[in-house]
């Protein structure tokens, strides 16, 4: 069994969309970066290469590659499954949570587990989506961006006879 962490940050942008767990989520504001900003997915994309001793996403996905600007973070996901599953590990499970003043994630959360799991082909019951807020402190909590970290535990296939 191995054990990654990830972290992402990205700011709040106009005329972008909000984009979390691969859903579109209503709000004014959306999140800057090279891909869809998808903070959650990164974080978690970060834990799992981590847990492989296989680098980070701006190794595998740069953010000067013009292959990368606007894709979508669930299709770099997948890419990253598949990558572990090539290095003979599986995900066993991933809790993860979002840090955002605004908007209210509740009602996105079952999505974005079903979207994570889906990308990973594993179930839902091994993915975990939680939200908070920072009760208005620092950036986030000003509402000028959205962080999220993630934890997750891998384990090599091989060690239990697949």
């Amino acid at each position: 069994m191995r054990v990654g962490i990830g972290y992402d940050v990205h700011k709040l942008a106009d005329d972008r969309k909000l984009i979390l767990g691969g859903v579109e989520i209503p709000y004014e504001k959306g999140l800057f970066g090279h891909s869809d900003a998808d903070v959650i997915v990164h974080a978690i994309m970060d834990a799992l290469l981590g847990a492989a001793a296989l680098g980070d996403i701006g190794q595998h996905f740069p953010d000067t590659d013009p292959a990368y600007k606007g894709i979508s973070s669930i299709v770099l996901l997948e890419k990253v499954g598949e990558l572990l599953e090539g290095c003979g590990y599986e995900v066993g499970n991933i809790d993860s949570i979002i840090i955002a003043q605004q908007p209210k994630m509740m009602p996105y959360l079952e999505a974005m587990r079903r979207n994570i799991a889906d990308a990973l082909h594993i179930g839902t019951a091994q993915v975990s989506v939680k939200a908070t807020t920072e009760e208005k402190l620092g950036f986030t909590g000003r509402g000028e961006g959205i962080t999220a970290q993630a934890v997750c535990l891998i384990v090599d296939k091989s060690m239990h006879g697949e």
